[in-house]
Order: structure tokens, then sequence, then C-alpha cells
């Protein structure tokens, strides 16, 4: 399976007043889970910048909250790899309760590309970076319908 999930505990600082995690922290827990699944990957950022660079930057997102989560909650976090492209590659990330994963709170696309560290100009992915991407990438609907 190509989705990788990390869990992450909510604090009193990923909440507003009322003790629900602020709408803005979801970004922040896909960003985590995205940090992790690279990781998971053998991808460490900032070697690779030193290396390369480059560096990821997000260019797009899209969130959809379903419900809130709350403070002490338990929030299991995916990330899938469902486009790439020679600069760029589009998750599909969810955030759901750790217990009861179809319980789902917050749901998003996010699109990141590739730049120059120093310049921010998009630029194609290093090889070695693309390989390991495409081992991760989802199956399309073409790879895994089973018709002519």
């Amino acid at each position: 399976m190509n989705r990788f999930t990390h869990d992450i505990r909510v604090y009193w600082e990923d909440t507003d007043a009322g003790a629900i995690v602020f709408y803005a922290n979801y970004l922040k827990f896909m960003e985590r889970a995205r940090t992790e699944w690279l990781r998971h990957m053998g991808v460490q950022q900032q070697l690779l910048r030193d290396e390369t660079g480059g560096m990821f930057v997000v260019t797009e997102t899209q969130v959809r909250y379903h419900r809130p989560a709350r403070l002490d909650d338990l929030l299991r976090v995916s990330a899938e790899l469902k486009h790439m492209g020679q600069a760029s590659i589009t998750l599909v990330q969810q955030v759901a309760m750790a217990d009861d994963p179809t319980r789902k709170l917050a749901e998003g696309t996010i699109r990141i590309g590739w730049v120059e560290a120093a310049t921010l100009r998009p630029t194609r992915m290093p090889a070695a970076l693309l390989g390991t991407l495409e081992r991760h990438r989802a199956p399309s609907t073409a790879e895994t319908d089973p018709r002519p």
C-alpha cells in the first residue's frame, strides 16, 4: 500500500479557546506527515537541499473540513502521492481519528513544487529523487483497472 500514515496528538497549542483544533493547524499536521513520509523513504530534506541546492515548496492547497478535533485526540494523518511531474508532486492527505480512521476530520490536496533554494525558481527534481518518489506513487486508475 502506498498510503503513509503518521499519528499526531492534539496539544493545547493546537487548539483555540474552546479546546477545538484551530483550522490552520490541520495544514501543520499535514506538513508533519509529509515530512515523515519523506523520511520514511530515506529522504532528508536538509541533506537534499545541501547536496542538490533544491527544495520543496507548497504551491497550492485545497482543504475540506468535516468535523473538529479536540484537545488530547490522537489523530492519524495520511499522505499519498497521486501525481508526479518533473518539477512538482501532488499529494492527497487526510486527517482522521486514530482509533477510527473512517471518521474523517479533514482532507486535502497539496501540490508541492521543486525549486532552486537560492532563487526559488522552479526546476526539475534530481533523477534519484524522482526514482524514489515513483516507487511510492499510488497506482493510477489505468494501472489498477483490470479491464482491457
